[in-house]
């Protein structure tokens, strides 16, 4: 974002227009070809063991490699002892991937995408996420809640804007600013950065902490979760009647029991094969699915270019178009890109498709994707975002800080108060529901 310095005001110069979209969900699925809507179970339990495989090679080339690490080869003590470090860094890394893909796989069947049948879509999903310590059901209702409310501002479950009231930011004022963030004074734009704090040690530490603890604080705490919900709110509670209805409770109780055995498992591997071997061999890939389930959720709905809506401005297409596609790990080149979406089967790469109609499975959402993009193109709506990683989850970071708490269409505002996007409109006589409006005007 491009901006100038005049008269002790800093005005946008290049703020980008984007495209509210105003199609039906109609539109939006018959763009998709029919057999994407097909889930088979034996195709996707192949995933699955293929998965488990890629875990257990991986496993066994990083102990043969070990065996390697020795004084004949690395005399050195202390070469000896990085050598083994990198190794198993290297490997947390590798498995911490396709654990992710696992998750992934898990996060279908919560959708009710890994075949036509409920039972084995919860079977097979309480299992993988009871292995990663994701309380299925708990998980599985509230964010089917964020695929019917994605970018809605008080319904939405996570990611959830702060407003410049919940931050404690001085109050709107019109003379010294104008609401769409296209212009500020000097004055008031220094007075919000003392107050929202934008050093690139701030922000690194700020993303880093996200992707450490984001994922455990959002099921504990609701951290980044919506902001109306009581501060005790966590997945964990079944009769958190905020987020679960009472017919949930068994599912909940379910779900802990599933993570409670989860922790068990992990108290007995410290017990029987000590610290060190268990969090080298499953705790370090297991903070690397983690990290990557932030940094990819993160990054789907975090953008300066990403409207989020008010309740009057809200529809589904709307919500479901609120999110980008990225290549994870594209900015580490083409090579690295094609091992993120293989490993994770495509969840960053494919997420518009995945938002239009969670029910496609994975091996289908590339072409169903490639198929809806070609719509939202001729629409003038872009959702290809910058490739997922550290650098980009840096970027967004700094410059997605809060939104007004006036408008029913919001972007971002960075540290300044300043905005790089507005809304535009590609039929003024349409109203946000599909329906024309009488404008008095003849047919």
């Amino acid at each position: 974002m491009k901006t100038k310095t005049d008269n002790g005001r800093i005005e946008v110069v290049d703020q980008q227009s984007v495209m509210i979209p105003d199609l039906t969900i109609k539109d939006l699925l018959s763009q998709i070809p029919a057999h994407c809507f097909e889930r088979s179970a034996f195709r996707s339990s192949l995933y699955v063991v293929w998965d488990f495989f890629l875990i257990a090679c991986i496993y066994k080339g990083t102990e043969f490699a070990d065996t390697l690490i020795t004084p004949e080869v690395f005399p050195n003590a202390y070469l000896r002892s990085f050598a083994r470090f990198a190794l198993w860094a290297i490997y947390a890394f590798a498995n911490g991937l396709v654990m992710t893909g696992l998750w992934v796989i898990a996060h279908e069947c919560g959708h009710q995408a890994f075949s036509e049948s409920k039972t084995v879509n919860n079977t097979v999903g309480w299992f993988l996420h009871s292995a990663l310590g994701v309380p299925y059901h708990s998980w599985r209702i509230t964010h089917a809640k964020h695929h019917a409310s994605t970018a809605h501002m008080t319904q939405d479950q996570v990611f959830v804007p702060k407003t410049r009231s919940q931050l404690g930011l001085p109050a709107f004022n019109a003379e010294e600013e104008t609401l769409d963030g296209t212009s500020v004074s000097q004055k008031v734009a220094n007075e919000l950065w003392e107050a929202v704090g934008d050093s690139p040690l701030g922000a690194t530490l700020g993303f880093a902490s996200y992707l450490l603890v984001g994922w455990p604080m959002y099921l504990i705490t609701n951290a980044s979760g919506q902001k109306r919900y009581p501060s005790n709110t966590n997945h964990f509670n079944p009769s958190a009647e905020n987020i679960f209805a009472p017919h949930h409770f068994w599912q909940i109780i379910m779900s802990d029991i599933g993570v409670f055995v989860w922790v068990a498992g992990i108290i007995a591997a410290i017990y029987n094969f000590g610290f060190t071997n268990t969090f080298s061999v499953y705790l370090a890939p297991y903070l690397w699915v983690n990290h990557w389930l932030i940094l990819i959720t993160f990054l789907q709905h975090t953008d300066p270019i990403i409207p989020h809506y008010r309740a009057s401005e809200f529809t589904f297409p709307r919500g479901a178009l609120a999110t980008l596609d990225r290549n994870l790990l594209g900015d580490l080149g083409s090579f690295m890109g094609w091992i993120g979406a293989c490993t994770t089967h495509g969840i960053s790469e494919t997420h518009v498709a995945h938002h239009v109609n969670s029910k496609i499975p994975h091996y289908h959402a590339w072409e169903a994707n490639a198929a809806l993009h070609k719509r939202l193109v001729k629409a003038g709506i872009h959702l290809q975002g910058a490739p997922g990683g550290w650098a980009e989850m840096y970027r967004v970071f700094r410059e997605c800080k809060f939104v007004e708490d006036e408008g029913e269409i919001l972007f971002y505002k960075n540290s300044k108060g300043l905005a790089a996007t507005r809304p535009v409109f590609a039929n003024q006589d349409a109203s946000d529901s599909g329906i024309e409006i009488d404008a008095g005007k003849e047919n």
